[in-house]
C-alpha cells in the first residue's frame, strides 16, 4: 500500500504566497486593461467622405456668399450676412455629428458656360432691375439668366444644400429671384421644381425642404444633377 505524502508547514506556506502572487499579478493585469482609454474616434474630412463634402461645400458657399455681399454691401447685406452665419453655425453642428472636421470649407465644382451663343440683347427688364444680384453672378448670372425655359443650365455643376428652413425654395448666382428651375438628382432620379428666392455663392443651392425631395439617405452633396430651367 502506498503512503500519501503530506506536505510540511513550510511548503504549504510557499504555495499560498504563490497562488496570491498569480492571482494579484492577474488583478493588476486586468485593472490595468479596464482603465485604458478608448482609442480616439477619427475625424473624416471632404478628402474621404462624402457626407463630408457635402457639408464642406456647403460652408464654403455660404462664406463666399458672405465675402460677396461685404465687397458690395447694399442694404439688405447685413441682413443677408447675419442669416448666412446662422446657417454656417448649422452646418458645424452637421459636421460635428456627422464626425467631420468641424469648419472644413471648400467651394462647389463651376458650371461649365452652356454651349449656345450669346443673347444678341438683353433680356426683358434691362440688367438695372437685378443689379444687386448682376453684382453676385457677374457674366455667369447673364448667361443663365438669358436661358430660355425648358433649357438645360448650370452643366457639370454639383448641387448641395444651403442650410437655410422654409419652404422648399432655391438661391442662385446665376439667376434672379423667381426664376423656376427644376433640380433631378440622377442617381436615384428624383427631382424637384423650386423658385429661386435670394442670391447664393454657386449656380444653385438648395434649402433643406428642397434638398430632402431629391438627397439619398446620409449625403449632402449631388454629383450628378440636371438642372433645367422651366420659368
Amino acid at each position: 500500500m502506498s503512503r500519501r505524502r503530506s506536505l510540511g508547514p513550510k511548503k504549504k506556506l510557499a504555495l499560498l504566497l504563490s497562488a496570491a502572487t498569480v492571482a494579484g499579478g492577474g488583478a493588476f493585469v486586468m485593472a490595468t486593461t479596464s482603465n485604458a482609454s478608448p482609442p480616439a474616434a477619427t475625424t473624416k474630412s471632404a478628402a474621404n467622405s462624402t457626407v463630408c463634402q457635402g457639408l464642406a461645400t456647403a460652408l464654403g458657399n455660404n462664406e463666399r456668399f458672405i465675402a460677396g455681399q461685404r465687397d458690395n454691401p447694399d442694404a439688405q447685406s447685413e441682413a443677408r450676412i447675419a442669416n448666412r452665419e446662422a446657417v454656417i453655425a448649422q452646418i458645424k453642428v452637421q459636421q460635428e455629428a456627422s464626425g467631420c472636421t468641424v469648419g472644413e470649407s471648400a467651394q462647389g465644382s463651376q458650371p461649365a458656360q452652356p454651349e449656345q451663343p450669346a443673347p444678341s440683347q438683353p433680356a426683358a427688364g434691362g440688367q438695372e432691375g437685378q443689379a444687386g444680384q448682376d453684382e453676385q453672378a457677374g457674366q455667369g448670372g447673364q448667361a443663365g439668366g438669358g436661358a430660355a425655359a425648358g433649357e438645360q443650365v448650370c452643366n457639370g455643376s454639383t448641387v448641395t444644400l444651403s442650410g437655410e428652413a422654409g419652404a422648399p425654395a432655391a438661391s442662385s448666382n446665376q439667376f434672379p429671384a423667381g426664376t423656376k428651375l427644376k433640380v433631378t438628382n440622377l442617381d436615384n432620379n428624383k427631382s424637384t421644381t423650386v423658385e429661386v428666392t435670394s442670391v447664393s455663392g454657386s449656380c444653385v443651392l438648395l434649402n433643406n425642404a428642397a434638398f430632402e425631395q431629391v438627397r439619398e439617405p446620409g449625403k449632402f452633396l449631388i454629383r450628378r444633377a440636371v438642372i433645367e430651367k422651366v420659368g
